[in-house]
């Protein structure tokens, strides 16, 4: 039984046996699944902590990168850049004669950008776009992916686009603070003020006299910066200014005309009051003035006078002492010269007297007086006036008369009734200045200037008896002649119009005609004389032509009628030329 027991005992102590094995091989297999595991979790701690290592390496070297440019000092390039004294100088105000703000600064600021610290060009191009959509994404991304230290990438942002910008965050990009001329006037004396250029650097009109007679030194004696204290004054009338602007805007309206221009000139100082050119430009946005018909028609454009040269024709004659207010001159048939014939537009077929010929403005009769002096003395009277030089202005944009190389007869008789020269409406009004303030010709300029200033440069160029005689007919013409339209009451205007043909295709065509007018007012006193042109003006609506004395005329009359209460002139009313102090 024990043997049994024993034989029966033995698988049962193997199975208790293998049950124990089994038991021994299950904990070690545990043992061996914890360690598994374990070398699975610290391997993958090690990998975890070995990404978050690399990870802050990484962020590490960006931000160890952001901190040097961040840290580092702008390159002498950048510096240069932003320290350039003709970027953003700032300029002193322009001002009025009665210191009202033509132009000033003010502040802005400008986005540049530095290649090299750029980190990531096309992310910097995206975001920009973001604030700017008109960005040129060609051209910025071509300027930050290029080797340059500094670079624009947009002038003159407005404050919002400065601040998201900013908001960005972008490495590699900055602000200038710089200054930008703002011109509170638009196009009211845009010819006159001028402009700028992106570098508040005057290019044009009188912001250019100013760097060239005042900036200039500061920034060569190394002020770019400098802001001068006093505002320039100019000698406009912003009031007087906006006036001849209105009127030239209605004009060209009125009379469908390509364009037109006035000036308002103090006749005892040369003071420009007023001068403008249309069609013009605003000064805050100079790319305009660009345009070839934006061209300053008062100064820089070159015409045939017409009849308003009869002025100084007849002044001529009467100077000389050749011709009287009582000489005559035969008008009767027209006047054979070289193969070509002279006539009268409003002929009258008789023997006329000089205030006729100055009133129906008879070609024959002026250029018969013109004739009696002779082709030397006209030309050097002309040159005497300042009509056929270049004339002594401030402003950049002035033209240089033409005159014939070689003066012949059919020349001077051509001249003396406004052809066969051009010059400027400018001169033609400094010129008629001369003739109805008792001779003195003074050069016109954009400065204040007092009366003793303007006789240190004034030169007598006829007696002051025949600037008394052209007065009177001034005066005469408006009253009985082709200036009618030009009449305001109160006021005392004189004048002399001008209808004269403009050359197409070589010839003289009657249906393109430049208008002017040539005015002084009070004429028993000048103290202003007032031009306007009208180029290419159409009829008006049941009107038979468009000479001067329908449109260039009345422009006179209506700046007269709304600037002369402006200019503190009192209307003055009495018996007509008895308030000449001469009388013929």
């Amino acid at each position: 039984m024990m043997r049994i027991w024993k034989q029966r005992s033995k698988p049962i102590q193997a199975a208790a046996g293998g049950a124990e094995f089994s038991s021994q091989s299950r904990h070690a297999g545990m043992l061996n699944l914890q360690g598994t595991r374990k070398r699975a979790i610290d391997r993958s701690r090690s990998r975890l902590v070995m990404i978050i290592i690399m990870i802050m390496a990484v962020y590490a070297l960006i931000a160890g990168r952001l901190a040097y440019f961040g840290v580092l000092e702008p390159s002498d390039r950048v510096r240069l850049a932003l320290a350039d004294p003709t970027i953003s100088a700032r300029r002193p105000d322009l001002v009025d004669r009665m210191g009202r703000t033509l132009a000033t600064d003010i502040n802005t600021a400008s986005l540049f950008g530095e290649p090299r610290r750029v980190v990531d060009v096309d992310m910097a191009v995206e975001q920009l776009a973001t604030v700017l959509p008109d960005l040129d994404i060609e051209l910025t991304h071509r300027r930050l992916s290029s080797k340059a230290g500094f670079v624009w990438l947009r002038r003159e942002l407005t404050p919002a686009q400065q601040g998201k910008i900013l908001a960005l965050g972008i490495p590699g990009i900055g602000f200038k603070r710089e200054t930008r001329r703002f011109y509170p006037n638009g196009s009211t004396a845009s010819h006159l003020v001028g402009h700028v250029n992106i570098d508040n650097v005057g290019i044009a009109g009188f912001e250019k006299v100013i760097d060239e007679r005042i900036l200039a030194d500061l920034r060569a004696a190394g002020f770019g910066d400098a802001a001068l204290g006093e505002p320039v004054e100019m000698s406009i009338d912003i009031r007087v200014q906006s006036i001849v602007h209105d009127e030239l805007e209605r004009a060209m309206d009125r009379y469908q005309a390509i364009a037109a221009g006035a000036v308002v000139l103090d006749v005892h100082t040369g003071e420009i009051v007023a001068m403008a050119s249309l069609p013009d430009y605003d000064s805050n946005d100079p790319v305009q003035a660009l345009q070839p018909d934006r061209l300053n028609r008062m100064s820089a454009g070159l015409y045939e006078m017409g009849s308003t040269f009869k002025t100084f024709t007849t002044a001529m004659a009467l100077d000389s002492g050749l011709v009287t207010m009582q000489s005559s001159f035969d008008a009767s048939k027209p006047l054979r010269i070289a193969g070509f014939t002279i006539n009268d537009f409003h002929g009258k077929k008789r023997v006329l007297s000089v205030p006729e010929i100055f009133i129906y403005s008879s070609n024959i009769g002026t250029a018969k007086m013109a004739d009696v002096v002779g082709i030397e003395g006209h030309r050097e009277f002309l040159h005497r006036l300042g009509l056929l030089d270049k004339m002594t202005f401030e402003l950049p944009e002035t033209a240089t008369p033409v005159e014939p190389a070689t003066w012949k007869k059919l020349n001077s008789v051509t001249i003396s009734y406004g052809h066969g020269v051009t010059t400027t409406p400018l001169q033609t009004a400094v010129a008629g200045a001369a003739l109805v303030n008792g001779g003195r010709l003074i050069p016109p300029t954009l400065f204040k200037r007092s009366r003793e200033e303007a006789e240190a440069v004034a030169s007598q160029v006829v007696r002051p008896q025949t600037s008394d005689m052209m007065r009177y007919l001034f005066r005469l013409n408006v009253e009985r002649g082709s200036g009618r339209r030009a009449e305001v009451k109160g006021y005392w205007v004189g004048g002399k119009t001008g209808t004269a043909e403009k050359v197409v295709n070589g010839r003289y065509s009657s249906e393109k005609r430049f208008n002017a007018f040539l005015a002084a007012f009070p004429i028993n006193d000048p103290q202003y004389v007032v031009l306007t042109i009208i180029d290419e003006p159409k009829p008006e609506e049941g009107a038979p032509s468009a000479t001067a004395g329908t449109n260039a005329a009345p422009m006179v009359a209506n700046i007269i009628r709304r600037s002369a209460p402006v200019l503190g002139m009192r209307p003055q009313f009495g018996e007509d030329l008895n308030m000449m102090s001469v009388r013929y």
